[in-house]
């Protein structure tokens, strides 16, 4: 099977040389409650019947966590940053069965939980954001509590088997170990879940197929994003540079008509010799390869990385297929995706928390 063409020299100039919006929580804030942010909206209003997940707190302790170093102007919604870190820490906390050693998952909007134990890959993003809390935070009361969680969560990865799970966990350690490198239960997870992922991308890779699984589905980028940075802080070239060489692979796949970023469509994805689903693209691939490809030109000094971060942002403002805008700058939200002939108009917390965090990396 062939690859896709590589972008063409002249795709996105306008969306990716466009100014960076400003930065908006006000979608967030209205999502968020006294329990946590809730996981669907109807249009921009939130929807109640669908409750919580701990997926979604994650990911907004992450956006919150990255936040902390920035001017706290009224009007902005970063006034409430404090208050909003301690929900969303608060509901990931609840979220922890110490029986089980294991996260929840989907909360009702009654409180109740609807299960005993969420899936692996919930687990490891609530393990990703709550290292990255951990190390960077600078409230000590939720540096203190995002730690102690940490390792109470992490010894269940090792029994993991999922490959985004092991990434995103992977995600968590890296910036763990930014702060408290001298763990050696923490460099051991490291060690195994990296080794375990290229493990993975060498038994799977082929002439024509240079991934890990044989199928890309969702959050593709997230699986070359771990084994690129758990190879630049340890110095294993091997992972480097394959994890560069499957996250090329990945930006030539998810190039669509006309050189514009694609990312995979949710509706059949991608399995290994068949075709591609075009659609619908979702707001969480846009943001993986954002911040993949930022990694990768860190790692490995490559300008063009920091262009292919641009294109896939642009993705964001109506550089995409259909040329639409999925962020919407009048509420602060983010569309849930873009369809084969529309944008999905409900503007859920994923969406939105997706745009954020990948903007606040652009920022930077």
């Amino acid at each position: 099977m062939a690859l896709l063409p590589a972008p063409a020299a002249e795709a996105f100039r306008e969306p990716a040389q466009a100014p960076l919006p400003e930065l908006s929580l006000a979608h967030l804030t209205a999502l968020t409650d006294g329990t946590g942010i809730l996981q669907h909206a109807h249009f921009s209003i939130p929807r109640f019947d669908e409750g919580y997940c701990v997926d979604d707190n994650a990911r907004a302790l992450l956006l919150v966590t990255a936040l902390e170093p920035e001017p706290r102007d009224a009007g902005t919604g970063l006034e409430r940053l404090d208050a909003l870190g301690s929900t969303y820490l608060a509901f990931v906390n609840h979220a922890f069965n110490p029986a089980l050693g294991r996260f929840r998952n989907f909360m009702a909007y009654s409180r109740t939980w609807l299960e005993s134990q969420g899936s692996e890959d919930s687990h490891g993003r609530t393990l990703w954001a709550l290292g990255v809390t951990a190390a960077r935070s600078r409230d000590p009361g939720r540096q203190a509590l995002a730690g102690h969680l940490f390792h109470a969560g992490l010894p269940a990865a090792r029994e993991f088997g999922s490959p985004r799970a092991w990434a995103f966990a992977l995600l968590g350690i890296h910036g763990y170990l930014s702060a408290f490198p001298g763990e050696p239960k923490v460099r051991q997870m490291e060690a195994l879940l990296a080794a375990r992922l290229h493990g993975l991308f060498l038994r799977n890779r082929g002439r024509d197929w240079c991934w890990f699984e044989d199928r890309l589905t969702y959050s593709n980028a997230r699986l070359a994003q771990a084994l690129i940075r758990c190879g630049a802080r340890s110095g294993r070239q091997d992972w480097l540079g394959d994890g560069l060489r499957a996250l090329e692979w990945l930006a030539r796949v998810q190039t669509g008509p006309g050189g514009r970023f694609a990312p995979i469509g949710c509706n059949g994805f991608y399995p290994r010799g068949q075709a591609r689903a075009m659609f619908d693209q979702q707001p969480v691939d846009a943001s993986a390869t954002v911040s993949a490809a930022l990694d990768a030109g860190a790692a490995s000094g490559d300008p063009g990385w920091r262009d292919r971060a641009r294109e896939a942002f642009a993705w964001f403002l109506g550089g995409n297929q259909l040329g639409l805008p999925i962020y919407d700058p009048g509420t602060g939200g983010c569309r849930d995706g873009l369809r084969a002939h529309s944008a999905n108009q409900n503007q859920g917390a994923e969406s939105t928390l997706s745009f954020l965090l990948a903007l606040v990396e652009m920022r930077k």
